[in-house]
């Protein structure tokens, strides 16, 4: 199965019923070269027509949330009934307002995946031929999001853009140069040092000041990580109790161990 590399950038997971990654799996997976058929003959093919995941057949009812999994009271008190209700209201509250029919199956959503570019079909002579685009439309492109939804997928683009960008620079802060509190640098430095692109260094610099995970000063005034020069000298001043408090760490065992 293929997935999309822009799926999880682009935010739909967070607007659209449980099937769409699945559903997306599957389109992303028919647009491989060497496939031709309906998506029904793909799931034939994989999964003899039934995949649980995607709730069995393209026929099977759209759901927010998996009718099998245990419930979090915690997070959300009003009970599995409560939460479906609410959010097919504000879902279908919300393509109605942009002019699209409100998908209840499977197979409707796919044609809404062929209506708003996230998907393409065309019949050729060996039969139908699937393709997704290299970037998916974001769903604030289609649908009236509101203030909250967007600020969210805003968050969520903008921390997987930075995530491996500040990882590698944060990587030099501790491997190359051993948590220093504070260092005396400039981005063509660092550029060096980390073999990062200038931009993507203002990119970093930036989400580390944003996450209050360090402070940049030229002379004694604060600087803006986006308006540094190439050339320009600058201190990043660190604050590595924050920084391990609230990021998560992994540590990959070697083949060895």
């Amino acid at each position: 199965m293929a997935m999309h590399n822009d799926w999880f950038v682009s935010g739909w997971e967070h607007v659209l019923p449980r099937q769409a990654l699945a559903l997306t799996m599957l389109m992303g997976t028919a647009a491989q070269p060497g496939f031709t058929g309906s998506l029904d003959d793909l799931l034939q093919e994989i999964f003899d027509g039934h995949w649980d995941m995607i709730g069995d057949d393209l026929d099977g009812a759209l759901t927010f949330t998996w009718h099998g999994e245990e419930w979090d009271y915690e997070e959300a008190p009003e009970g599995r009934e409560a939460c479906e209700a609410a959010r097919w209201e504000t879902f279908s509250a919300m393509l109605t307002a942009a002019g699209y029919p409100v998908p209840t199956t499977v197979r409707d959503l796919a044609e809404l995946y062929l209506t708003w570019g996230l998907a393409a079909r065309r019949e050729t002579s060996q039969g139908t031929r699937w393709s997704m685009p290299a970037a998916l439309p974001l769903p604030s492109d289609l649908l009236p999001l509101d203030t909250e939804l967007a600020r969210r997928l805003d968050k969520i683009r903008w921390i997987m853009r930075t995530g491996p960008l500040v990882d590698v620079l944060v990587n030099h802060l501790i491997e190359d140069l051993g948590e220093p509190q504070e260092i005396l640098t400039s981005l063509d430095r660092l550029a060096c040092a980390t073999g990062q692109d200038v931009n993507d260094l203002r990119l970093a610099l930036a989400e580390l000041v944003k996450s209050d995970d360090a402070t940049i000063l030229r002379g004694q005034e604060p600087a803006v990580a986006e308006r540094l020069e190439t050339h320009h000298r600058f201190r990043l001043i660190m604050d590595w109790d924050h920084f391990h408090e609230t990021r998560i760490e992994l540590s990959l065992a070697s083949d060895d161990e």
